[in-house]
C-alpha cells in the first residue's frame, strides 16, 4: 500500500528587480522621437528613439524588470535598454524590490552615486555574512532607511520584517541558517547588500575583531562617524540637496549678523590707543583680504607667481623622525613642517592643481610635491577636468571658470593613525587655516583668490584613480588674477 504523497506547498516567485523612474522625474517624447527627462523645471535629453521605443518607455512609471532589458534583442528592447541605462547615469531612476504578484514595494534603491547598477553577485548557503560597521538604520520621514557612507545605493525599507532580519544580521550569520527565519527577504536582496558593501562576507576562522578591513585595511582607521560626514558633506556620493539653497527661508528668520549682547557691565576696549597709526603688514594685509570670484584671463597668472605662490603657502620647510615612546619602544614617525599650523604636526593635506589658464603651463592636472617643489601633472580625461572647473564656476557664482582650481585632498590615515573620535574635525581646522594661509599670500602678491565650499569626492576618486577613503577632497580655493573693477569688492 502506497503511502500518502505529500501536498506541495505552493512555490512562491522570487522578487525581481524594477527600473523606475524616481517620483520627481518625468518622460517626454517629442514627435521628432526625441526623448526629454523632465524635473523642476529643466529637462535632460536622452536622444531620439522609435515610437516602439517610446511607448514601452512609459512603463518606467510603475517599474520595468531589469531581466526584461536586453541589449542583444530585438530592435526595441536594445532601445529601451540604451535609454534605462542612460536614465541610470544621470541619477535619475529608483529600484524597486518586491514580488510581481504584489503591488507593494518590499524594498526601494535609491542610487546615491551617478553611475550605480544593481548587481547580485553570486552567494551560497555555506557563506557568513555581517552588516558592515558603517551601516545603519534610521528613520527619514515616515520611512525607514538602510545606508553606509560606503554604498552607491541606500535601501528604503517597506517591509518591517526586512528590518528585523538587517538587525539580526548585526553579528554574523551563516545564509543557510539566515533563509530559515521568518521574513527572510531572498537572497536577491542580500547579493544587493553584499554588492553595496552594507553586508559583506567573513572567514569563520578570522574572528570577529572590533574593526574588521570589510576588505579594505584603510578603513580599519576610519571612525563611523568621519565616513559619514566626509561622504554627506560632500558631492560624490550622496544624492541630498547640497549647497545655499536656504531651506529654512520660509520657516525660521535668519540669525542676526552679531551676537545680541550678554547682560552685565562690559569693558570699553577702545579707550586703549593701537601702539601705531600704521599698522603692521600682516593686519593690512588681513583688512584688504576679499574673495575674487572674476579673473582677468587676458592677463593670467604665470607660471613663475604660482610658483611663489605654491613657496609660500605649502611647500615642505623640514623633515624629521620622532619615536612614538609607548613605554616599551614605539616606532618612528616622519615629519615635514610647512607654512601654516597643522594638528599633532600631521600635514596630512595635499595640493592638487586644475589649471584652465597659466601663462607658462599647460592646461591640465596636477599634484603639488611639496617636498621637491614641483608640479606632477596628471592625466585625466578632458571631459573631467572640465567637469571640476565647470563646478567650481557655478559654486562660486562667478562668470567664467577660475584660471587654476586647488583641490585640497587629506591623506586621512596620516591624522587617524594618532587620534580617535576627532580625526575628520582636525583635519577640516587644518583646511580652515590652510585656506586662510592661501587668502593671505595671494592678496600679497596681488592675486585674486576664492575658497569654495562643495568638493566632488568621487570625480576625485575617477581623476586621481585613488579610493575616496583613501585620500580625498576636504575644500577648493580658486587663485588667479583678479579683474580689476571700478567698485571694491564684496568681503566674504
Amino acid at each position: 500500500m502506497r503511502a500518502p504523497e505529500k501536498k506541495k506547498g505552493r512555490r512562491i516567485a522570487p522578487p525581481i528587480i524594477s527600473a523606475r523612474l524616481s517620483p520627481h522625474i518625468a518622460l517626454e517624447a517629442l514627435p521628432d522621437g526625441n526623448i526629454f527627462a523632465c524635473f523642476d523645471g529643466h529637462s535632460v535629453g536622452l536622444g531620439m528613439f522609435s515610437a516602439g521605443a517610446a511607448d514601452r518607455a512609459q512603463d518606467l512609471r510603475t517599474g520595468l524588470p531589469l531581466g526584461s532589458l536586453a541589449p542583444d534583442g530585438r530592435a526595441v528592447e536594445k532601445e529601451i535598454d540604451l535609454l534605462v541605462r542612460r536614465l541610470a547615469r544621470r541619477g535619475l531612476l529608483e529600484y524597486r524590490f518586491g514580488h510581481s504578484r504584489d503591488d507593494k514595494d518590499a524594498v526601494v534603491i535609491e542610487p546615491q552615486v551617478p553611475d550605480y547598477w544593481p548587481r547580485t553577485p553570486k552567494l551560497g548557503d555555506t557563506e557568513i555574512i555581517v552588516l558592515s560597521r558603517f551601516a545603519y538604520l534610521r528613520r527619514r520621514g515616515n520611512e525607514m532607511v538602510l545606508e553606509s557612507p560606503r554604498a552607491g545605493a541606500l535601501f528604503r525599507i517597506c517591509d518591517p520584517k526586512i528590518a528585523a532580519v538587517v538587525a539580526v544580521l548585526s553579528a554574523p550569520q551563516k545564509i543557510s541558517r539566515l533563509r530559515r527565519q521568518e521574513g527572510f527577504p531572498g537572497m536577491e536582496l542580500l547579493a544587493l547588500l553584499v554588492d553595496c558593501q552594507i553586508l559583506f562576507k567573513i572567514d569563520a576562522a578570522s574572528g570577529d575583531g572590533l574593526r574588521p578591513a570589510e576588505g579594505d585595511d584603510n578603513l580599519v582607521l576610519w571612525d563611523f562617524h568621519d565616513l559619514l560626514f566626509h561622504t554627506h558633506s560632500t558631492e560624490g556620493r550622496q544624492a541630498n540637496p547640497l549647497g545655499g539653497l536656504y531651506p529654512y527661508a520660509g520657516l525660521i528668520s535668519p540669525l542676526p549678523a552679531v551676537r545680541p549682547r550678554w547682560p552685565g557691565k562690559k569693558i570699553d576696549l577702545r579707550k586703549f590707543p593701537a601702539p601705531s597709526q600704521t599698522a603692521s603688514p600682516v593686519t593690512a594685509t588681513l583688512s584688504e583680504r576679499h574673495s575674487t570670484r572674476d579673473f582677468d584671463d587676458q592677463q593670467p597668472i604665470t607660471l613663475a607667481e604660482l610658483s611663489r605662490f605654491l613657496d609660500g603657502t605649502a611647500r615642505v620647510r623640514s623633515k624629521w623622525k620622532s619615536r612614538v615612546d609607548f613605554g616599551d619602544g614605539g616606532p618612528d614617525v616622519e615629519y615635514a613642517a610647512r607654512p601654516y599650523p597643522s594638528g599633532g604636526g600631521a600635514y596630512e593635506l595635499e595640493l592638487y592643481l586644475a589649471v584652465a589658464n597659466c601663462e607658462g603651463l599647460a592646461r591640465g592636472f596636477y599634484h603639488y610635491d611639496a617636498d621637491r617643489h614641483a608640479l606632477v601633472p596628471i592625466e585625466v580625461r578632458a571631459q573631467e577636468l572640465e567637469a571640476m572647473l565647470v563646478a567650481a564656476k557655478f559654486a562660486m557664482d562667478a562668470p567664467a571658470a577660475p584660471q587654476i582650481l586647488i583641490t585640497i585632498a587629506a591623506r586621512f590615515g596620516r591624522t587617524a593613525w594618532k587620534y580617535t573620535s576627532i580625526a575628520y574635525a582636525l583635519i577640516l581646522k587644518d583646511v580652515g587655516v590652510l585656506i586662510q594661509t592661501l587668502y593671505m599670500v595671494a592678496t600679497d602678491m596681488g592675486l585674486g583668490g576664492c575658497a569654495i565650499g562643495s568638493t566632488n569626492i568621487d570625480l576625485f576618486a575617477k581623476m586621481t584613480a585613488i579610493e575616496f577613503h583613501i585620500e580625498g577632497p576636504v575644500g577648493q580655493f580658486a587663485v588667479g588674477r583678479g579683474r580689476k573693477l571700478g567698485a571694491t569688492a564684496a568681503h566674504s
